[in-house]
Protein backbone atom coordinates (compact mmCIF):
# COMPACT_ATOMS: atom_id res chain seq x y z
CA UNK A 1 0.00 0.00 0.00
CA UNK A 2 1.29 3.36 -0.79
CA UNK A 3 1.94 5.87 2.11
CA UNK A 4 0.72 9.12 2.73
CA UNK A 5 0.68 11.76 -0.06
CA UNK A 6 3.01 13.97 1.62
CA UNK A 7 5.46 11.57 1.57
CA UNK A 8 5.98 11.30 -1.93
CA UNK A 9 6.89 14.18 -3.05
CA UNK A 10 8.68 14.14 -6.38
CA UNK A 11 12.31 15.30 -6.27
CA UNK A 12 14.19 17.86 -8.83
CA UNK A 13 15.86 15.97 -11.21
CA UNK A 14 19.69 15.76 -10.07
CA UNK A 15 20.26 17.15 -13.67
CA UNK A 16 18.06 20.28 -14.73
CA UNK A 17 16.65 21.17 -10.83
CA UNK A 18 13.15 20.47 -12.32
CA UNK A 19 10.98 18.34 -10.99
CA UNK A 20 9.34 16.15 -14.01
CA UNK A 21 5.63 16.03 -14.67
CA UNK A 22 3.82 13.27 -16.21
CA UNK A 23 0.25 14.73 -17.48
CA UNK A 24 -2.89 12.42 -18.53
CA UNK A 25 -5.35 14.18 -20.54
CA UNK A 26 -8.46 12.19 -20.84
CA UNK A 27 -10.13 14.20 -23.16
CA UNK A 28 -13.73 13.52 -23.23
CA UNK A 29 -13.94 10.24 -21.81
CA UNK A 30 -14.96 8.33 -18.24
CA UNK A 31 -17.89 9.32 -16.37
CA UNK A 32 -17.25 10.12 -12.88
CA UNK A 33 -17.89 6.63 -11.81
CA UNK A 34 -15.42 5.32 -14.19
CA UNK A 35 -13.25 7.93 -13.70
CA UNK A 36 -12.93 6.31 -9.59
CA UNK A 37 -12.81 2.94 -10.69
CA UNK A 38 -10.01 4.08 -13.26
CA UNK A 39 -7.66 6.03 -10.43
CA UNK A 40 -8.33 3.35 -7.55
CA UNK A 41 -6.68 0.83 -10.43
CA UNK A 42 -4.06 2.72 -11.17
CA UNK A 43 -3.30 3.72 -7.66
CA UNK A 44 -2.54 0.21 -7.06
CA UNK A 45 -0.51 -0.49 -9.80
CA UNK A 46 2.07 2.38 -9.30
CA UNK A 47 4.48 2.13 -6.56
CA UNK A 48 6.51 4.58 -4.48
CA UNK A 49 9.47 5.72 -6.21
CA UNK A 50 6.85 6.23 -9.29
CA UNK A 51 5.52 9.38 -7.40
CA UNK A 52 9.02 10.31 -6.18
CA UNK A 53 9.97 10.40 -9.66
CA UNK A 54 7.10 12.76 -11.35
CA UNK A 55 4.55 14.87 -10.16
CA UNK A 56 1.66 12.45 -11.90
CA UNK A 57 -1.65 15.06 -12.72
CA UNK A 58 -4.96 13.80 -14.42
CA UNK A 59 -6.81 15.92 -16.37
CA UNK A 60 -10.37 14.74 -16.61
CA UNK A 61 -13.66 16.11 -18.07
CA UNK A 62 -15.10 18.96 -15.51
CA UNK A 63 -17.84 16.36 -14.50
CA UNK A 64 -15.70 14.01 -12.73
CA UNK A 65 -13.22 16.30 -10.90
CA UNK A 66 -15.78 17.03 -7.54
CA UNK A 67 -15.35 13.09 -7.71
CA UNK A 68 -11.61 13.03 -7.99
CA UNK A 69 -11.03 15.14 -5.85
CA UNK A 70 -12.98 13.89 -2.92
CA UNK A 71 -11.09 10.49 -4.15
CA UNK A 72 -7.32 11.79 -3.68
CA UNK A 73 -8.18 13.59 -0.32
CA UNK A 74 -9.98 10.92 1.40
CA UNK A 75 -7.33 7.71 0.36
CA UNK A 76 -4.17 10.42 0.35
CA UNK A 77 -3.66 9.14 -3.47
CA UNK A 78 -0.35 11.67 -4.68
CA UNK A 79 -1.73 12.51 -7.33
CA UNK A 80 -2.36 15.91 -8.71
CA UNK A 81 -5.50 17.67 -9.97
CA UNK A 82 -5.81 19.06 -13.16
CA UNK A 83 -8.10 20.74 -15.49
CA UNK A 84 -8.62 20.48 -19.44
CA UNK A 85 -9.24 24.33 -19.86
CA UNK A 86 -11.30 27.22 -18.75
CA UNK A 87 -12.26 30.46 -19.46
CA UNK A 88 -10.44 33.22 -19.23
CA UNK A 89 -13.03 35.74 -17.24
CA UNK A 90 -13.56 35.36 -13.72
CA UNK A 91 -17.35 35.26 -13.83
CA UNK A 92 -20.06 36.41 -16.17
CA UNK A 93 -22.94 35.56 -18.55
CA UNK A 94 -21.02 32.68 -20.27
CA UNK A 95 -23.07 29.89 -20.84
CA UNK A 96 -21.54 26.61 -20.22
CA UNK A 97 -18.14 27.66 -19.04
CA UNK A 98 -15.93 27.45 -16.13
CA UNK A 99 -13.87 29.77 -14.64
CA UNK A 100 -10.51 29.52 -13.30
CA UNK A 101 -11.66 30.70 -9.93
CA UNK A 102 -13.91 27.48 -9.81
CA UNK A 103 -10.84 24.90 -10.45
CA UNK A 104 -9.09 26.20 -7.70
CA UNK A 105 -11.50 25.57 -5.30
CA UNK A 106 -11.67 21.76 -6.23
CA UNK A 107 -8.43 21.61 -5.73
CA UNK A 108 -6.83 21.81 -9.51
CA UNK A 109 -3.54 22.29 -9.32
CA UNK A 110 -2.74 22.54 -13.53
CA UNK A 111 -4.75 23.39 -16.25
CA UNK A 112 -3.99 23.19 -19.60
CA UNK A 113 -4.43 26.00 -22.00
CA UNK A 114 -4.47 26.01 -25.62
CA UNK A 115 -4.42 22.51 -26.70
CA UNK A 116 -4.46 21.94 -30.60
CA UNK A 117 -8.21 20.84 -30.57
CA UNK A 118 -9.31 23.78 -29.06
CA UNK A 119 -7.18 25.96 -31.23
CA UNK A 120 -8.59 24.14 -34.41
CA UNK A 121 -11.73 23.05 -33.12
CA UNK A 122 -12.74 25.80 -31.50
CA UNK A 123 -11.04 28.68 -33.06
CA UNK A 124 -8.77 29.77 -30.09
CA UNK A 125 -6.42 32.10 -30.46
CA UNK A 126 -2.60 32.87 -29.89
CA UNK A 127 -4.46 35.82 -27.71
CA UNK A 128 -6.96 34.05 -26.08
CA UNK A 129 -4.63 31.05 -25.16
CA UNK A 130 -2.42 33.88 -23.07
CA UNK A 131 -5.62 35.55 -21.58
CA UNK A 132 -6.29 32.20 -20.05
CA UNK A 133 -2.96 31.40 -18.83
CA UNK A 134 -3.38 34.48 -17.26
CA UNK A 135 -6.28 33.54 -15.48
CA UNK A 136 -5.05 30.06 -14.27
CA UNK A 137 -2.30 32.18 -12.55
CA UNK A 138 -4.27 34.52 -11.12
CA UNK A 139 -5.82 31.71 -9.43
CA UNK A 140 -3.23 30.34 -7.82
CA UNK A 141 -2.66 26.89 -10.21
CA UNK A 142 0.02 26.74 -13.25
CA UNK A 143 -1.01 26.56 -16.54
CA UNK A 144 0.06 23.61 -19.35
CA UNK A 145 0.34 25.91 -22.12
CA UNK A 146 0.11 23.76 -25.79
CA UNK A 147 2.16 24.64 -28.38
CA UNK A 148 3.11 22.85 -31.93
CA UNK A 149 2.62 22.86 -35.65
CA UNK A 150 0.87 20.87 -38.03
CA UNK A 151 2.16 18.73 -40.92
CA UNK A 152 2.00 21.27 -43.59
CA UNK A 153 3.57 23.68 -41.32
CA UNK A 154 6.10 21.05 -40.33
CA UNK A 155 6.97 20.44 -44.11
CA UNK A 156 7.50 24.15 -45.04
CA UNK A 157 9.98 24.50 -42.27
CA UNK A 158 7.95 26.69 -39.60
CA UNK A 159 8.05 24.25 -37.12
CA UNK A 160 10.27 27.56 -35.07
CA UNK A 161 8.30 30.33 -36.54
CA UNK A 162 4.95 28.10 -34.83
CA UNK A 163 6.08 27.49 -31.71
CA UNK A 164 7.43 31.35 -31.47
CA UNK A 165 4.44 32.91 -32.03
CA UNK A 166 1.52 30.84 -30.05
CA UNK A 167 4.14 31.44 -26.87
CA UNK A 168 5.24 34.72 -27.49
CA UNK A 169 1.85 36.17 -26.51
CA UNK A 170 1.48 33.92 -23.39
CA UNK A 171 5.22 35.01 -22.00
CA UNK A 172 4.59 38.76 -22.84
CA UNK A 173 1.17 38.54 -21.18
CA UNK A 174 1.63 36.90 -17.90
CA UNK A 175 3.77 38.49 -15.01
CA UNK A 176 7.49 38.35 -15.46
CA UNK A 177 7.24 37.22 -11.79
CA UNK A 178 5.28 34.12 -12.69
CA UNK A 179 7.45 32.90 -15.97
CA UNK A 180 9.43 30.15 -14.01
CA UNK A 181 6.04 28.70 -13.12
CA UNK A 182 5.04 28.12 -16.65
CA UNK A 183 4.29 24.54 -18.27
CA UNK A 184 4.95 24.59 -21.81
CA UNK A 185 3.91 20.98 -23.36
CA UNK A 186 5.22 20.51 -26.93
CA UNK A 187 2.75 18.51 -29.13
CA UNK A 188 3.33 18.08 -32.88
CA UNK A 189 -0.18 18.53 -34.10
CA UNK A 190 0.42 15.74 -36.92
CA UNK A 191 1.49 13.28 -33.99
CA UNK A 192 -1.55 13.47 -31.89
CA UNK A 193 -3.04 10.11 -32.31
CA UNK A 194 -1.56 9.56 -35.17
CA UNK A 195 0.49 6.58 -33.80
CA UNK A 196 3.85 8.18 -35.17
CA UNK A 197 5.49 10.35 -32.58
CA UNK A 198 8.56 12.77 -33.25
CA UNK A 199 11.31 11.94 -32.24
CA UNK A 200 13.29 12.39 -29.01
CA UNK A 201 15.42 15.06 -31.09
CA UNK A 202 12.76 17.16 -32.34
CA UNK A 203 11.24 17.10 -28.84
CA UNK A 204 14.34 18.32 -27.74
CA UNK A 205 14.77 21.28 -30.35
CA UNK A 206 10.81 22.51 -29.46
CA UNK A 207 12.61 22.51 -25.76
CA UNK A 208 14.98 24.88 -26.77
CA UNK A 209 12.93 27.38 -28.73
CA UNK A 210 10.45 26.83 -25.81
CA UNK A 211 13.50 28.15 -23.27
CA UNK A 212 14.44 31.01 -26.00
CA UNK A 213 11.01 32.27 -26.28
CA UNK A 214 10.91 32.67 -22.40
CA UNK A 215 14.56 33.94 -22.12
CA UNK A 216 13.85 36.93 -24.12
CA UNK A 217 11.71 38.41 -21.49
CA UNK A 218 12.77 37.16 -18.41
CA UNK A 219 16.37 35.91 -19.07
CA UNK A 220 18.26 32.80 -18.26
CA UNK A 221 17.38 31.85 -15.15
CA UNK A 222 13.54 32.03 -15.93
CA UNK A 223 14.06 30.09 -19.18
CA UNK A 224 15.92 27.13 -16.88
CA UNK A 225 13.35 27.03 -14.20
CA UNK A 226 10.17 26.77 -16.95
CA UNK A 227 9.35 22.49 -17.70
CA UNK A 228 9.02 21.41 -21.03
CA UNK A 229 6.53 18.45 -21.95
CA UNK A 230 6.27 16.50 -25.08
CA UNK A 231 2.55 15.33 -26.07
CA UNK A 232 1.56 13.32 -29.40
CA UNK A 233 1.14 10.02 -29.55
CA UNK A 234 3.10 9.06 -26.08
CA UNK A 235 3.00 4.99 -25.64
CA UNK A 236 5.07 2.90 -23.11
CA UNK A 237 7.40 2.13 -25.54
CA UNK A 238 8.35 5.68 -26.59
CA UNK A 239 8.05 7.36 -23.06
CA UNK A 240 11.67 6.36 -22.14
CA UNK A 241 12.91 8.36 -25.03
CA UNK A 242 11.20 11.55 -24.62
CA UNK A 243 11.93 11.56 -21.05
CA UNK A 244 15.57 10.92 -22.06
CA UNK A 245 16.13 13.50 -24.05
CA UNK A 246 17.98 16.64 -23.71
CA UNK A 247 15.32 19.66 -22.12
CA UNK A 248 12.66 17.71 -21.61
CA UNK A 249 10.89 17.39 -18.18
CA UNK A 250 7.82 15.66 -18.75
CA UNK A 251 4.93 14.28 -20.89
CA UNK A 252 0.91 15.14 -22.05
CA UNK A 253 -0.36 11.87 -22.82
CA UNK A 254 -3.84 11.46 -24.53
CA UNK A 255 -5.14 8.20 -25.65
CA UNK A 256 -2.19 5.57 -23.48
CA UNK A 257 -3.88 7.25 -20.15
CA UNK A 258 -7.11 6.18 -20.06
CA UNK A 259 -6.66 2.69 -19.39
CA UNK A 260 -5.12 2.33 -15.80
CA UNK A 261 -2.43 -0.84 -16.59
CA UNK A 262 -1.14 0.42 -20.09
CA UNK A 263 -0.82 3.81 -18.49
CA UNK A 264 1.05 2.52 -15.16
CA UNK A 265 3.42 1.01 -17.23
CA UNK A 266 3.86 4.03 -18.58
CA UNK A 267 4.54 5.56 -15.83
CA UNK A 268 7.02 3.01 -14.91
CA UNK A 269 8.87 3.26 -18.14
CA UNK A 270 9.19 6.58 -18.47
Amino acid sequence: MIGRAQELIPAPSPVTGRVRLISANWKMNHNHLEAIAAMEKLYHLLRPEQFRYAELSIHPPFVDLRSLQLLFESDRMPFVLGAQNCHQEVSGAYTGEVSAPMLSKLGVGYVIVGHSERRRLFGESAELVAQKAVAVLAAGMVPIVCVGETLEEREAGATAAVIEAQLECVVAAVPLEALPKLVVAYEPVWAIGSGQAASPADASEAAAIVRGVVAKRGGEEASSKVRVQYGGSVSAGNAGMFMAAGGVDGLLVGTASLEPEGYAQLVRDA
